[in-house]
């Protein structure tokens, strides 16, 4: 489930809707936006099996003017550190100017007669701020398969702080183009953000 938008009430009235500890989740939020006018905005909750469980987690996505704020929320069954099921919310506040990437990963089905505005099957959001980096090494070699030298390592850095999967069938169309909307919302304000700072920049000099 997820829902997108705008305005601080809307905000609220998606994560009532979700149904997912709307209570404890909306002050989370709201606590991390503070005053700041909501430009958008994505509620998604998913549900895993792990071994005879059911554990549900809600990320609840929010762009300002100047930040973008990613909370995650999670339930817990009773374990050695608590007698009765728990839950766990967490927000991260991040200035928009430290936001490195925004990709958006799209899969269409039938390629080949692709028409433009057709709603992929799945999207995959990942978002970087420098916060977690994955590192994917391999070994490396000079490009002669008969060479037996060893060349070291390569590898490459890819920021991975979020990564938000929705899909067509799993949780609907609506929230296909609602994840699609936030990703272009928030590759808009990263975009006129960077400009903003060159031209201050450049105004100093």
């Amino acid at each position: 489930m997820a829902k997108t938008g705008t305005t601080t009430k809307g905000l609220r009235a998606a994560i009532e809707r979700s149904g997912y500890y709307p209570a404890l989740v909306a002050e989370a939020v709201e606590s991390a936006v503070g005053g700041e006018p909501v430009s958008s905005y994505v509620v998604h909750q998913e549900t895993t099996f792990d071994s005879n469980e059911v554990r549900r987690h809600v990320t609840v996505l929010v762009l300002t003017g100047n930040r973008f704020i990613v909370s995650h929320t999670d339930e817990q069954p009773a374990d050695g550190t608590s007698p009765s099921p728990y839950a766990t919310t967490s927000t991260e506040s991040v200035k928009l100017e430290r936001i490195s990437s925004v990709v958006l990963s799209r899969v269409v089905a039938n390629p080949e007669s692709y028409t433009p505005g057709t709603l992929p099957r799945e999207v995959v959001l990942t978002i970087g701020w420098g916060a977690v980096s994955r590192v994917d090494m391999e070994p490396a070699n000079c490009g002669d398969p008969n060479c037996e030298a060893d060349h070291g390592y390569t590898g490459s850095l890819t920021a991975d702080d979020l990564s938000l999967r929705v899909s067509e069938t799993g949780d609907g169309p609506d929230t296909v183009r609602q994840t699609l909307a936030f990703a272009q919302a928030l590759s808009e304000a990263t975009a006129a953000t960077a400009t903003t700072t060159a031209a201050a920049a450049s105004g100093t000099r």
